[in-house]
């Protein structure tokens, strides 16, 4: 999986391309880990090119919903594709999360 960053002002927005699997998921904390370092107020997953989501990758993004929470503001998704919004909704985890069909929207509810 490709995974990039980009901020804009204090918003951190995660770009994620790809399979999103176990193999990915320490690439995927050690970027959160530096976006919590850098004193942002929130952070948007750009999750619009995304094919494929696993068993871990959903304890990932639960967990990230949580920090976020905790110390920010809720994790906002953006661009969720037919399967991927099927594989939150049918494990029940949809609800947990703000989710955009937008990346633009994503980054502006935090305003």
């Amino acid at each position: 999986m490709r995974i990039e960053t980009q901020n804009y002002n204090d918003i951190t927005v995660i770009q994620l391309q790809g399979e999103f699997t176990a193999e990915a998921v320490k690439s995927f904390e050690d970027i959160v880990s530096g976006a919590f370092v850098s004193q942002i107020s929130g952070i948007v997953l750009d999750m619009s090119k995304v094919v494929q989501l696993d068993s871990r990758a959903l304890e990932q993004l639960v967990e990230l919903n949580e920090q976020c929470r905790d110390r920010l503001r809720p994790l906002k998704l953006a661009g969720l594709d037919e399967t991927c919004s099927k594989i939150l909704e049918v494990t029940r985890l949809l609800p947990q999360f703000d989710t955009y069909s937008e990346l633009t929207e994503a980054v502006k509810s935090f305003a």
